[in-house]
């Protein structure tokens, strides 16, 4: 029963984790890298350091989330974007000043990407931003099933 354990683990994908084996230069084991808010944290567990295959794979998933935690990143399998290019320094959030509004996109629990607008006519600019903000907000929270 262990062994199966142990197999399933070793065969699931674990995110920020990958494999290696390169035979060429005898390299096993897993690197782990964590990306958040622009920066990114790394380290290579080897697989005879840490005892074999899965012993490796377990110090791996425990220094991932070790960092996740001290970062303030939330724990979770599912994409995150933590760094914005929209220019109003908020993820999602981007100003289309041809068209006078706040644009809000998402990725929904589907994997589906989620869309809507605030009118900068209808609320003015500061009330419109902070309404575009809160609509993202809670679309992020609905897709990685927590609360605010």
């Amino acid at each position: 029963m262990e062994d199966l354990k142990k197999q399933k683990l070793l065969l699931e994908k674990h995110k920020d984790i990958a494999r290696i084996d390169q035979e060429s230069k005898r390299t096993h084991g897993w690197y782990v890298r964590v990306r958040y808010l622009g920066r990114t944290h790394s380290k290579f567990f080897s697989d005879k350091k840490c005892g074999g295959r899965y012993s490796s794979l377990l110090s791996a998933i425990s220094w991932r989330d070790k960092v996740e935690k001290k970062l303030g990143k939330v724990r979770t399998n599912k994409h995150m974007v933590t760094v914005s290019n929209s220019g109003t320094g908020v993820v999602g959030v981007r100003l289309n000043e041809k068209l006078n509004r706040y644009e809000v996109s998402w990725v929904t629990d589907l994997g589906k990407q989620g869309k809507t607008s605030v009118s900068i006519n209808k609320h003015g600019k500061k009330a419109a931003f902070e309404k575009a903000c809160q609509i993202r907000k809670e679309r992020e929270s609905e897709r990685l099933g927590y609360t605010n």
